[in-house]
């Protein structure tokens, strides 16, 4: 049995219970057997459903956009999300969409969702640019919602405390694959560095796809969980994030 399988103690205090079953969307949850692994997803899938309604995932929203497309962000105060930069960006009329556009989904599971709120405003990493192909180190948005969250849902904190190869982190998202519902993987490390444009990239081994981009890498900090870096993508073999020392401030 893969290491990894088995799961901490801790880890395992956060599987999913059955979530909310309200069919708002129309999107269908497709059988595993019938979807195959997709890039950043390894020969053994670690992934594991969490129950959105609960912490820490209930800081983990959905963020859909009106073209059809989405990815995963994480709230970091009662009305900002930390998301990923390219996941705002229209390739086809090469612009960052309008922050109208964009509806924020928390809770997301099987169509329903426990709060909805629209983007206002937004900004991106320095530098970023979405017609460039390849992976950015300024590849991070911070959102600003009209409404607030309630408060009895804790906003994920950020560290910068650099996280050494062999660290244990947790890993969640939407996968494109799992669209429907909250994955996680429990049970993942970093591996090491990577640089993209002259910045350094966290480079993982957790199991995440397509539609996790944003999605936190998150570790245990005493009895809470504290975000080290957003997701966005898979490169040469290796899934990358973001780390938070790019966008802390």
């Amino acid at each position: 049995m893969d290491g990894r399988a088995r799961l901490s103690g801790v880890a395992a205090r956060f599987l999913t219970a059955p979530g909310l079953v309200a069919v708002l969307l129309t999107m269908q949850l497709a059988g595993a057997a019938e979807l195959p692994l997709l890039p950043g997803i390894g020969a053994v899938d670690h992934r594991v459903a969490v129950d959105p309604t609960q912490p820490p995932w209930d800081g983990i929203a959905k963020v859909q956009t009106n073209i059809g497309t989405h990815c995963t962000g994480a709230l970091i105060s009662p009305d900002t999300l930390l998301t990923a930069a390219h996941c705002l960006y229209n390739h086809r009329t090469r612009a960052l969409l309008q922050a109208g556009s964009l509806h924020v989904l928390f809770g997301y599971n099987r169509g329903g969702y426990r709060w909805h709120r629209m983007v206002l405003r937004y900004t991106v990493g320095s530098g970023f640019d979405g017609s460039k192909d390849g992976l950015q180190g300024s590849d991070w948005a911070r959102l600003e919602m009209d409404g607030t969250i309630p408060e009895f849902v804790t906003p994920l904190p950020i560290s910068t405390d650099l996280q050494a190869p062999g660290a244990t982190i947790v890993m969640a998202g939407y996968n494109q694959d799992r669209a429907q519902i909250l994955m996680a993987d429990l049970s993942c490390r970093v591996t090491g560095t990577a640089m993209a444009g002259g910045k350094p990239l966290i480079a993982h081994d957790c199991d995440a796809t397509r539609g996790t981009s944003g999605g936190p890498l998150l570790v245990l900090k005493g009895e809470s969980w504290a975000i080290v870096g957003i997701n966005i993508g898979a490169a040469a073999g290796a899934n990358l994030a973001v780390p938070a020392t790019a966008f802390a401030n």
